[in-house]
């Protein structure tokens, strides 16, 4: 059986899609799910609870269509839909707790982390963080956010980010040090 392409562009398939068109919106959403899955959990340990968000951002998405105007990147702005679908999720959960300001030394010298882990691995380490550091990890380090930006999506002051940030890497990097003993047998466990 062939597979015939029903639009020839994403700019057609949107607009379909922004007219209700039941069809145009399954292929969005067939094109767009496993990439925002992986972004809702980033921010959402239980893959059951980031499905959960995904399909209510997806809904977002499909009732805010209209408001895409088509300048940038249209995976973006769902990405971006999904990451603060993620961040009212855990708000609601009252998972977040973020520490006080502390002094943070300059970003180079926690870029020296020489360890080869595969991609769950990581996202393990990283689901182990606190709700608070692992948040603004991820969205600075994974989406790229800047501090600015990040204050004001989580509603914190931008000291709190940069100190949620350095004391994130640092767990990490005890962590990465933690498993790099462990995988070249200088603990056993």
């Amino acid at each position: 059986m062939k597979v015939i392409q029903f639009y020839k562009n994403e700019t057609q398939l949107i607009k379909k899609a922004t007219n209700k068109h039941r069809d145009a919106q399954h292929q969005l959403y067939e094109k767009y799910a496993p990439k925002m899955l992986s972004v809702c959990r980033y921010y959402i340990r239980d893959v059951h609870y980031a499905e959960e968000v995904m399909l209510s951002g997806f809904l977002k998405v499909f009732t805010n269509l209209k408001q895409f105007n088509f300048e940038g990147s249209f995976e973006g702005w769902i990405r971006r839909i999904m990451t603060n679908e993620s961040i009212s999720f855990l708000r609601k959960q009252k998972q977040i707790v973020y520490t006080e300001d502390v002094s943070v030394p300059n970003e180079e010298s926690w870029n020296n982390i020489n360890i080869e882990l595969e991609v769950e691995q990581i996202q393990e380490l990283i689901d182990s963080l606190p709700e608070g550091y692992k948040m603004v990890f991820i969205l600075y380090a994974v989406e790229g956010y800047k501090h600015s930006e990040i204050s004001k999506m989580l509603e914190i002051n931008e000291g709190t980010s940069k100190s949620q940030l350095y004391k994130a890497r640092k767990m990490l990097q005890q962590k990465f040090n933690q498993q790099n003993k462990i995988s070249n047998g200088a603990i056993k466990i």
